[in-house]
């Protein structure tokens, strides 16, 4: 036991860091963050292209354009009369940002203080979870005709049904992040005699961060979703949203048209959810690092 004790003082530390990866390995995460990607796409593309010339039966084919054919037609085409071609898809997808965007917000404020206050009030966890979870699992369609008969203003109607979808989330994801602060942590704060608020700000919080963002995260994307629901069932005249815009192309057997607002609204979902992830990487990724196999 001696001579292991004695030979491990003498060795020299290892002067390799967990940062400090080969190149080589550098080198080929890069090289697969990129490729990967780029082969998935090829094969979505190549699957799109059979579909509408090969799988498809011919008379549902025009249903599925190309991907040649949507870009010409639904991206490169400014605008043929009122509903066709990309402007009056980027105006209806302008209003959903801004349903979207407004119910995220509220969602965020609503969701983050009530989850402060179950966290800090037993009685108020119990009092209001058990509605929480009964909100999450109620179909939010079949709400629809009672959100119409108690709200009036079709915009506060698409806002409502963006905080009743991302609202769950927010509050679950911040409630359990701040009730996972380790006990030794809670102990060290009671022995400098902490109070309730300064526990609640030092300590809870940031340790609550990474939860905090992964709900973030979840409820952006949710708010996407929201908007388009909404806009499917709750209408003004003039501009309307991007899922009634999808509606009507439906109804009209538009295509390209159809397809191409499809995209631009799952490329707001993914702008959505990755400017939330840059968000969590600048708030907590100097001190909160989830690390892969390696």
């Amino acid at each position: 036991m001696t001579d292991i004790k004695s030979e491990l003082a003498v060795m020299p530390p290892s002067t390799h860091g967990p940062d400090d990866a080969p190149v080589e390995t550098t080198n080929r995460v890069r090289a697969s963050d990129i490729i990967g990607p780029t082969v998935v796409f090829v094969l979505f593309i190549g699957f799109w292209y059979a579909l509408s010339t090969t799988i498809l039966p011919e008379q549902k084919r025009f249903l599925l354009p190309t991907p040649h054919k949507v870009l010409k037609e639904g991206f490169f085409t400014w605008q043929v009369g009122e509903q066709r071609g990309l402007f009056p898809i980027l105006r209806s997808m302008w209003s959903s940002i801004q349903v979207a965007l407004i119910g995220l917000v509220i969602t965020i404020v609503i969701g983050t203080m009530l989850a402060t206050a179950m966290a800090t009030r037993r009685w108020v966890e119990r009092a209001t979870w058990p509605y929480l979870v009964a909100l999450q699992s109620a179909p939010i369609l079949a709400m629809t005709p009672l959100i119409r008969a108690l709200i009036d203003g079709v915009q506060t109607q698409r806002v409502l049904v963006v905080v009743l979808i991302a609202f769950f989330p927010i509050v679950n994801n911040t409630l359990f992040g701040l009730l996972s602060v380790e006990k030794s942590q809670h102990e060290l704060f009671t022995l400098h005699g902490a109070g309730k608020w300064t526990r609640l700000m030092k300590l809870q919080f940031p340790a609550a961060m990474p939860n905090i963002f992964v709900g973030l995260r979840i409820s952006a994307g949710l708010s996407v979703i929201g908007a388009v629901v909404g806009d499917f069932y709750f209408r003004q005249g003039g501009v309307v949203g991007i899922g009634a815009q999808i509606d009507i192309y439906r109804g009209r057997l538009w295509g390209s048209e159809l397809v191409a607002a499809i995209l631009l609204a799952s490329v707001f979902g993914l702008v959505v959810f990755i400017a939330f992830g840059f968000l969590s990487k600048v708030a907590i990724g100097k001190w909160h690092t989830t690390t892969r196999g390696q």
